[in-house]
């Protein structure tokens, strides 16, 4: 492509985009196949992630269900769920749409936002239920050409959680 293409900050946007949608596909995939040691490579080392209630989130209480400071910590919530946390074999869909994606910093990193929806079904229950309901607040940095996530705050809107968080959202 030639540079003065490239250099049109409307398509910049747009691929930027383009790759945070590509992101969160693979990112929800991931947990739905339940594969959650690839599910820590996609934070950064020092990558942060929660799932917090709205209510707490607006009121700027830190206390969520799930909250890792660092990748390690991300990293041994996956291997507690895999290891020893026991719960019922269940299938889950993520779903992310209305995704918002802000310019880049001079340093390269960003913000992003999107809203998700989880849904649950328990094997030995004929129906899917919503688990969750809520936003994503995102902050990206690209570690090695490749897009991580240097935070992720999963904000939900559903007031109880129908069933044990097992796997993340």
């Amino acid at each position: 492509m030639p540079d003065s293409i490239m250099m049109d900050p409307r398509l910049s946007a747009l691929l930027l985009r383009a790759e945070v949608d590509a992101f969160n596909t693979d990112y929800c995939a991931t947990l739905d196949a339940q594969k959650l040691m690839e599910w820590v490579e996609f934070f950064t080392e020092d990558g942060f992630y929660s799932v917090i209630s709205r209510e707490n989130f607006d009121s700027n209480l830190p206390v969520g269900l799930i909250h890792c400071e660092g990748k390690a910590m991300v990293k041994d919530r996956a291997f507690a769920l895999l290891k020893t946390a026991m719960f019922g074999p269940r299938y889950l869909r993520h779903m992310v749409s209305n995704l918002a994606v802000d310019p880049p910093r001079p340093d390269g990193s960003f913000a992003a936002r999107a809203n998700y929806i989880v849904f649950e079904v328990l094997t030995d229950r004929p129906d899917a239920r919503i688990l969750q309901v809520g936003s994503f607040l995102d902050e990206f940095r690209r570690v090695d050409g490749t897009l991580k996530l240097a935070s992720r705050r999963c904000i939900y809107d559903t007031l109880l959680v129908p069933t044990a968080l097992c796997i993340p959202v």
